[in-house]
């Protein structure tokens, strides 16, 4: 069996849970196995949407003391469910949630684990994933030894595919024990605005936008595409109130949007790690010389200041953003 883990939010699918479950199905194809959704939590209401992208099974792991995320609790509920049910390969989406628990889970299984992975395939019965290396200059292909085979997508990577499954759903034993350590509480700031990581649109700015307050341009750019804003480290780190939230790069967030809209950044290597998978990539500098442009689908030379209301201003008209 290819079991995937899955996560709700308001008791829906997240998507990058879609998109793991559909890569799950073609791969569960492709091997002949049947493919199970995994969820765990206080409630798991909403967990049958999983069978409308090609689950066979839903399990669900359901007890008090999960309503909060506990990385131990989690890893030890994933093990156990992928040790009563024989799964082989265990996947999930590259959240904050699937980068924690996944590996901790591999670890109790004795599995090989691969993080952020953009290619899946299986080769004579075992699992191979492709995944960027050297902070995205290359890409290794990473084959398994072990019996359980752990990875996780990265999200905006695979496509995710709605595919009728059975979807009998199952309910597994919790996993006991006293965890010392549980999330308390998330604050979220509630903006109705998808996660950087799963945001089709990307409007980030770097140290050429020369204060916090000049970042309300890119909120506006943003708001007419549908997307979200971003910075780089540099940006984040300049004292002009940016949270680290929208911090994109090899110490902040990785992303694959549709489109990223660079603004004001130059390029460096750190940066580049975290955005170079997104499919589209517009830079703006006034320097033709910056690093971004090398990246770039199409690179606009010019002030920033100048060019981004401009955008603005034909976005609006054509009305293509996302209110």
């Amino acid at each position: 069996m290819i079991l995937v883990f899955c996560e709700l939010k308001d008791g829906k699918l997240r998507k990058p849970s879609t998109e793991a479950l559909s890569e799950g199905r073609r791969l569960a194809d492709a091997a002949g196995k049947p493919l199970g959704a995994l969820f765990v939590g206080a409630s798991t209401a909403g967990s049958a949407d999983a069978a409308k992208y090609g689950a066979d099974a839903v399990f669900t792991v359901e007890a008090p003391h999960l309503a909060s995320y506990s990385s131990d609790a989690f890893a030890a509920a994933i093990a156990g469910a992928v040790q009563a049910k024989g799964a082989t390969v265990l996947l999930g989406a590259a959240s904050a949630m699937g980068k924690d628990a996944l590996p901790r889970a591999a670890a109790r299984l004795g599995a090989g684990y691969a993080g952020d992975v953009t290619a899946l395939a299986m080769v004579d019965g075992k699992l191979q994933a492709t995944r960027p290396v050297y902070a995205g200059k290359a890409f290794a292909t990473t084959a398994f030894t072990s019996a359980v085979q752990v990875a996780t997508t990265r999200p905006n990577v695979f496509a995710a595919a709605e595919k009728a499954g059975a979807g009998a759903t199952e309910a597994l034993e919790a996993p006991a024990g006293d965890f010392k350590a549980i999330v308390k509480e998330i604050l979220a700031k509630g903006t109705g605005k998808p996660d950087l990581t799963e945001a089709d649109v990307i409007v980030a700015g770097g140290r050429g936008m020369k204060s916090g307050e000049n970042f309300a341009l890119l909120e506006a750019l943003a708001d007419a595409l549908g997307g979200v804003v971003g910075a780089s480290r540099a940006a984040v780190d300049a004292g002009w109130g940016l949270s680290h939230g929208i911090q994109v790069g090899q110490t902040g967030k990785v992303v694959s949007p549709t489109l990223y809209i660079a603004c004001g950044i130059s390029g460096a290597i750190q940066h580049i790690a975290g955005m170079s998978s997104s499919k589209y990539i517009v830079a703006i500098n006034k320097d033709p010389e910056a690093p971004i442009f090398k990246l770039a689908n199409y690179g606009i030379v010019g002030d920033l200041f100048e060019v981004v209301p401009e955008l603005t201003k034909a976005a609006q008209a054509m009305g293509i953003g996302v209110h």
